[in-house]
């Protein structure tokens, strides 16, 4: 019903900038919340940053100030806008989506994109 595309992962020098980008598309509007999760080698997956269908964001503690969560819904883009990044940011990125509740027809109750790397060196 959805598929998430991500886009924007490189290598970086620490102190560096670079803006994730996750395209959605097919049934766009059973999407309520979206957000950025990710994978280093050897940990679980996390939360990153999250945004609801309202704007509302949340963003893990380590990321603070640092990156930025934003939604352009008209669009059905999502991005992560990464500064003065670190080594401990280099890790697999991926998009999320989450259904709207009760909306059965929708299928499944999330999707993920196939994530996208980032490498941060020192």
């Amino acid at each position: 019903q959805v598929h998430l595309m991500e886009s924007g992962g490189a290598l970086v020098q620490a102190g560096g900038s670079i803006r994730l980008s996750c395209a959605a598309s097919g049934d766009t509007v059973c999407i309520a919340a979206m957000g950025w999760y990710r994978q280093a080698p050897g940990k679980e997956r996390e939360v990153v940053a999250n945004i609801t269908s309202d704007g509302d964001t949340y963003y893990r503690d380590s990321v603070k100030g640092r990156f930025t969560i934003s939604r352009d819904k008209g669009e059905d883009m999502m991005y992560l806008q990464m500064k003065t990044l670190k080594p401990e940011d280099t890790a697999v990125y991926y998009c999320n989506a989450q259904r709207w509740p009760g909306t059965f027809v929708c299928g499944e109750y999330d999707w993920w994109g196939q994530g996208t790397q980032v490498t941060v060196s020192s």
